[in-house]
C-alpha cells in the first residue's frame, strides 16, 4: 500500500517501510513483471499544473517536431496518445514512469526514478583511484539526451593532427559509437532492478558505459541478432526521436566506426546482472594482446557475415592498416581466432590466399546447400 508517497508493506504482524525491505520490493515488482515498467505510475493524481511543471513538454513537441498545441487540451491529449500521461479516475492526471523518465525536468523529483539517472564518472589513469569529475544527469532521458551526450563528449580526450595550414582536433573515440552505446544502455536497462542505474565511466585509454540488467541476447550475438527490448515503449518512443534504431543495426555502427578509426575492437560483456560495453583508445597493433586480436577477427568477421560478404586476409588487413607485405602477419592472426573458435573457414578446402572466413555461428552444417 502507498500513503503520501510513502509505500508500505506488511510482514507478519509489523507494518514496514517498503524502501527498507529490498529483497520484498524486488520479489513484488517480479510479481508485477507482466504490467510493463513504462505502464506503471511515477506520479498519481497530480493537477494539471503539476503535472506541466513536472513534465518538460514543451521538448515533447520539439522532438517530435511537432508545433506546441495552443492549448492544454491539445498538450493533454498528445502527452496521454503517447502514455505519458493517462486521467485518473478522481479525474486529475497520473503520470506514467514512461513519461516521468523520458520528459522529468528533474529525475530526482520523482522518488522512484532518482536512482536511474545517468551517472557520468571521469577518472585520471587507468583504474578508479583517482576521480576527476562526477555528474549526475537531473532531466528525462529524452529531453536530456543531446545535454548528456555533449556533456561526455566534452570529458572524451582528443588528439591534434596539424594540417598543411591548420591544427584540428579529432576525438579519440567516433561520437556515433558513443551516441549509440549511450542510447542502448538507457533503453535495455531493466528498470525493475532497484539501487542501480546507466553508468558512463570515462578513462585515459577507454570508456564503459555499463547498465543494470543482463542482456536477452548473448554478447557474442549483438551485431547479428534482431532487436530484442525488453522497454518496448521506450524504445519505440526513443525510436520516433530519432535517438535510438529499432532494427538491430546500433551496435554494427559501432563496430564499423571502431573499424574506421583503426581503434581496438569493442568489448562487449555481462558482469553479474549487468551489461557493459566498452572502447578502447587507439593501440598500435604490436601492443595489443591474443584475446584484443582474436577480437578484433571476430567482430570483423560478423560484419563482413552481416553485409553478405565474407572475412579474408585482404580485408582483415585493411580493416587492422597493415600492409600487404606483411600479409603473413595478418594470416597468423586469423589462425589464433580459428583456433580459438572465433571464427571457421567457409571454404577450408581453398587455397589459404582464397579461404573466407565466417563467425563461429554461421558455420555451414553438413548436408547443407551453401
Amino acid at each position: 500500500m502507498r500513503f503520501k508517497q510513502q509505500k508500505f508493506i506488511r510482514v507478519g504482524s509489523y507494518k514496514k517501510k517498503l524502501e527498507a525491505i529490498p529483497e520484498k520490493e524486488r520479489t513484488l515488482w517480479r510479481i508485477f513483471d507482466q504490467t510493463p515498467f513504462e505502464d506503471g505510475l511515477a506520479v498519481d493524481r497530480a493537477t494539471a499544473d503539476e503535472a506541466l511543471q513536472l513534465l518538460d513538454y514543451p521538448a515533447y513537441f520539439d522532438l517530435l517536431e511537432l508545433p506546441l498545441p495552443d492549448n492544454r487540451e491539445g498538450i493533454f491529449a498528445a502527452l496521454a496518445a503517447d502514455r505519458l500521461i493517462r486521467k485518473s479516475h478522481a479525474g486529475d492526471w497520473d503520470i506514467t514512469n514512461l513519461g516521468a523518465i523520458l520528459f522529468a525536468k528533474r529525475i530526482d523529483a520523482f522518488r522512484t526514478l532518482r536512482r536511474k539517472a545517468v551517472r557520468v564518472i571521469h577518472y585520471r589513469g587507468h583504474d578508479r583511484t583517482h576521480t576527476l569529475k562526477e555528474q549526475e544527469g537531473s532531466k528525462g532521458y529524452a529531453c536530456g539526451f543531446e545535454g548528456l551526450i555533449g556533456f561526455i563528449n566534452g570529458l572524451l580526450p582528443s588528439n591534434e593532427i596539424i594540417g598543411q595550414a591548420l591544427r584540428t582536433s579529432v576525438p579519440m573515440f567516433p561520437e556515433l559509437a558513443v551516441r549509440e552505446l549511450v542510447a542502448n544502455a538507457l533503453i535495455h536497462q531493466d528498470f525493475f532492478i532497484t539501487g542501480a542505474g546507466p553508468m558512463v565511466e570515462i578513462f585515459d585509454d577507454r570508456i564503459e558505459i555499463t547498465n543494470p540488467g543482463e542482456p536477452l541476447v548473448d554478447t557474442d550475438r549483438f551485431v547479428d541478432t534482431p532487436p530484442r527490448s525488453r522497454n518496448e515503449a521506450l524504445a519505440s518512443l526513443m525510436r520516433r526521436f530519432r535517438i535510438c534504431e529499432e532494427r538491430g543495426s546500433g551496435i554494427d555502427k559501432v563496430v564499423a566506426q571502431v573499424e574506421v578509426f583503426q581503434l581496438p575492437a569493442p568489448l562487449f560483456e555481462s558482469p553479474h546482472g549487468f551489461t557493459r560495453s566498452v572502447l578502447f583508445a587507439h593501440k598500435p597493433l604490436a601492443a595489443m594482446d591474443k584475446a584484443e586480436r582474436i577480437r578484433a577477427c571476430y567482430l570483423h568477421a560478423c560484419l563482413c557475415y552481416v553485409t553478405r560478404k565474407a572475412m579474408t586476409n585482404t580485408t582483415l588487413r585493411t580493416r587492422l592498416g597493415v600492409e600487404p607485405h606483411n600479409r603473413a602477419t595478418v594470416s597468423r592472426f586469423i589462425r589464433e581466432a580459428v583456433e580459438a573458435g572465433a571464427i571457421v573457414a567457409a571454404d577450408p578446402e581453398a587455397a589459404p590466399k582464397l579461404r573466407r572466413y565466417l563467425p563461429f555461428w554461421a558455420a555451414p552444417a553438413p548436408n547443407r546447400l551453401p
